[in-house]
């Protein structure tokens, strides 16, 4: 009895001890500190009564928020750097370096070189100064100061509201707003601290909006003065952003104004101008019912809007070049004038890419087409085009037209670009360094074509194994990779026949592309030459198709380590495809990619990804098969392949996004081939027909794109786990997950969900989870390898991390740490967070370029 009764006196003394710190904490941590006497911190802003209007554009409109507390608490970081924050020592540190560079000034004079260095050196140092006083620290820069409640802001947030309702049809709405200071959640500091702290000048600010019905159209009608125009308004009706029934919305309208402005400038009409445009409501026709009138002025009194006919077009292909005492040659093509000191590139491919032609209407669209295409090409800096009016003829009979002549400018580019790339992964413990060189040289043989060679040396990690007194020990070594490629542009499709001009809209491209890569690695030498050719075509700025008509590929391997061989043969026995990668191979296909991308390069949009791939390969090989294998000891294989990459960016804030990404894909020959297997312990050799696929088309999961909680390539296939022995001297040893080894798998099935967020300045962060596997779709020795419609939804691997992102606009520095939550290849238990450490095989760290999807 006396032990139990010591031991709950100090159970009891603990709390008061926990008490005493945590007093101590509030105290020291409380945002009290950060008011003045009569200021009150805003916590909290409720939207009550929206029912039908949009929340999100609402609260958009809010001139005071909260402070951040979500993924960061920012008022507690700013709190933390206001801590050590001295402004006294800052003022004074500060008025030293003027008075010091003031005093080095006046010696400096009258020597301008020195006093401009002078003056360089005093704005940086008291530029970091001045910013800490503004400011704050760096830590507090990283934190939010205090949200200091205007009860004027809020009034004025009131009244925003309003408008915006009634900009969207709820004429007869309402809005009010309360101010609570008592906050009313629970708290520990509230509870134990006096009457003024923090917790009773928080103010929470309740919006309530009654929204009643909305106003709908019951009617649209037309005013216009033009006969000619009311005609071409009325046709287009089909198009109307505007519908009988629809609810009343100024944003709608203002978008169906531009739509008519576009409309009519598209039909010749160069001067129309929106003010022309008005769309009167009358809402006291019937309750909660518009009338909507479209009204079409004319310029002014006794005018007339009139149409025009381009008279000339005229091309400088020099734009901003000058030759004092040389006047430009001029060619004509197609009635077109070109003009230029001297022709280097060919009329008749400018001629393609312009829509503005004389003799047509002016068109709005057929001016911007024409300044895209011409960009597109990629030899002009810039291009403008401009339009000039003619005086009417006393003699012209038709008064309703008039003439314009157009003058495009287009300035050359540089034809020589030289780029140049450096950096290194991190990969198995060893820093691997990588070059690119690449030269893009512009307008080669006079048709605006673009031929581009590069070049690239790299260095990278990866782990291998290796037998040491019948012991099998993985180390990290170096792999060395070195490539290069040639790629020949066409800005039209290269076809035996004429192609029509009509397909100029869609900005037509030929590439022709060659690329060898040769691969050094202790257990292999690996060659591959490639060769393309593309036709690339864009329905839209966002949509785009490449059709790959030929696609040919030639693998070889001229060295293989014996002891890696033995390995290949062991895995062969096993049903993994590894060991083909390491026959000399002739892979030739054709392929399609369909790719929509509403995005941006630095993701900053609300948009979607959608990329459908289909290829098919090898499906001539009975033609040359046996006379390659027998002349060459090349191996074709015949196979089809299909890939879906679906991506989604939502936009939560103003630099916040929620995106995630789903990828499918399967590939599988098409009929069998014959595989030799050798036993690596008897050495006999066995023929088994086996359906195979060339290495490189195989589907893979795990790495910086993939699933970034494991290595490149080394997921699944399904729940099949890949073992080796801890210890090859003892065969009682455990066997332990062998993550040295590519799996390749016939099926795959990823995603990947990302919240990205603003930490401080240009770094950004993320929270992200990954899943997903291989499977194989022919059974084989491998257990649990095999996609099983009962079973696959089981073997979905599970990562989780968090990441930075280092915004540096023109590029972006990707750093993922990532770590297994649910492995199904694990032996025994599949949770395995609860196992984490930043050991390889468990945590993953990932540094790319770019963002992961």
């Amino acid at each position: 009895m006396p032990k139990a009764r010591h031991r709950a006196i100090s159970i009891l003394r603990l709390p008061a001890a926990l008490t005493g710190a945590l007093l101590l904490l509030l105290g020291g941590c409380s945002p009290l500190k950060l008011l003045e006497p009569r200021q009150k911190l805003l916590s909290r802003i409720r939207l009550e009564g929206v029912k039908q209007a949009d929340a999100e554009r609402i609260a958009a409109l809010y001139q005071q928020q909260p402070n951040t507390r979500v993924p960061l608490p920012k008022l507690a970081i700013y709190q933390l750097g206001r801590t050590f924050y001295d402004d006294g020592r800052l003022k004074l540190k500060l008025a030293r370096i003027q008075s010091e560079f003031d005093e080095r000034l006046q010696a400096a004079r009258p020597d301008s070189v020195k006093v401009g260095r002078l003056l360089v050196r005093r704005e940086k140092r008291t530029s970091r100064l001045q910013r800490a006083l503004d400011k704050g620290n760096a830590v507090m820069r990283l934190g939010e100061p205090p949200v200091i409640y205007d009860s004027a802001l809020t009034r004025k947030t009131v009244e925003q509201i309003g408008t915006f309702l009634k900009s969207k049809g709820f004429f007869r709405s309402s809005v009010s707003a309360t101010d609570t200071v008592a906050d009313q959640r629970f708290s520990l500091g509230r509870l134990l601290s006096g009457p003024d702290t923090v917790h009773n000048r928080r103010v929470t600010v309740t919006y309530r909006v009654t929204e009643n019905q909305p106003f709908k159209y019951s009617q649209l009608d037309f005013d216009i003065a033009d006969s000619a125009i009311a005609r071409r308004v009325i046709a287009s009706q089909p198009a109307s952003l505007l519908h009988v029934g629809d609810q009343y919305d100024e944003e709608v309208i203002g978008n169906e104004r531009s739509r008519l402005e576009t409309l009519l400038k598209n039909q010749g009409y160069f001067d129309f101008r929106q003010q022309y445009v008005t769309l009167e409501a009358d809402t006291s026709f019937a309750p909660a019912t518009v009338r909507l009138r479209t009204i079409i002025t004319d310029p002014g009194p006794g005018r007339r809007h009139y149409q025009y006919v381009i008279r000339r077009v005229r091309f400088i292909a020099d734009a901003g070049i000058t030759r004092f005492g040389q006047a430009r040659d001029t060619l004509v093509q197609d009635s077109v004038y070109y003009l230029a000191y001297k022709h280097l590139i060919s009329p008749k491919t400018l001629d393609r890419k312009l829509t503005v032609r004389p003799g047509d209407l002016y068109s709005l669209t057929s001016t911007q087409l024409t300044q895209r295409q011409l960009s597109n090409l990629d030899v002009f800096r810039f291009n403008t085009v401009n339009y000039l009016r003619v005086r009417n003829s006393p003699s012209a009979t038709d008064t309703t037209l008039r003439q314009l002549d157009a003058t495009i400018n287009a300035s050359p580019a540089k034809k020589y670009q030289e780029t140049s790339e450096a950096g290194a992964t991190y990969v198995a413990r060893l820093a691997g360094p990588f070059a690119n060189e690449r030269l893009k040289i512009r307008n080669v043989f006079g048709g605006a074509e673009t031929l581009e060679f590069g070049v690239r040396l790299g260095f990278e990690g990866q782990y291998t194994s290796t037998l040491v007194n019948n012991e099998v020990q993985t180390q990290p070594v170096y792999t060395t990779q070195i490539g290069a490629n040639a790629n020949l542009v066409l800005p039209q499709f290269l076809v035996p026949w004429r192609t029509n001009r009509f397909l100029t809209q869609y900005n037509p491209r030929t590439r022709i592309n060659a690329a060898y890569t040769y691969v050094i690695r202790p257990e292999y030498i690996r060659t591959n030459l490639e060769a393309t050719y593309d036709y690339i075509w864009q329905r839209s700025a966002f949509h785009q198709y490449v059709l790959t008509p030929i696609d040919l590929s030639l693998v070889n391997t001229p060295y293989v380590n014996p002891t890696f061989r033995r390995k290949l043969d062991s895995l062969a026995q096993l049903g993994s495809p590894l060991n083909q990668s390491f026959k000399q191979q002739f892979v030739p296909s054709f392929n399609a990619t369909s790719l929509y991308n509403s995005n941006d390069f630095n993701q900053t949009r609300n948009a979607y990804y959608l990329r459908l791939f289909a290829e098919l390969g090898g499906l001539t090989k009975g033609l040359y098969q046996k006379a390659l294998e027998q002349n060459l000891e090349l191996r074709v294989y015949n196979f089809a392949k299909f890939n879906s990459d679906y991506r989604r960016y939502y936009k939560l804030g103003p630099k916040s996004y929620l995106a995630y990404r789903l990828n499918a894909g399967i590939v599988s020959a098409l009929s069998t081939s014959e595989d030799e297997l050798i036993d690596p312990v008897k050495g006999t050799k066995t023929t088994v027909q086996r359906y195979v696929v060339p290495y490189d088309k195989y589907v893979f999961a795990g790495g910086s794109s993939s699933l970034r909680a494991w290595k490149p390539r080394r997921l699944g296939p399904g729940s099949y786990t890949s073992l080796r022995l801890s210890d090859s001297k003892d065969p009682n040893s455990e066997l332990v997950q062998n993550f040295d080894l590519e799996q390749p798998g016939e099926i795959l099935l990823e995603g990947s969900v990302e919240y990205r967020f603003p930490v401080w300045s240009f770094i950004n962060g993320a929270l992200f989870t990954d899943f997903g596997n291989v499977w194989t779709l022919h059974a084989d020795t491998r257990k649990d390898a095999e996609f099983a419609i009962d079973r696959f939804y089981k073997e979905f691997a599970v990562g989780s991390g968090v990441g930075l992102r280092f915004d540096f606009t023109f590029l972006i520095l990707r750093l993922d740490v990532a770590t297994k939550v649910y492995d199904p290849t694990a032996p025994g238990e599949k949770l395995v967070l609860s196992k984490f450490s930043f050991r390889d095989n468990q945590t993953a760290f990932n540094i790319g370029i770019g963002y992961p999807f």
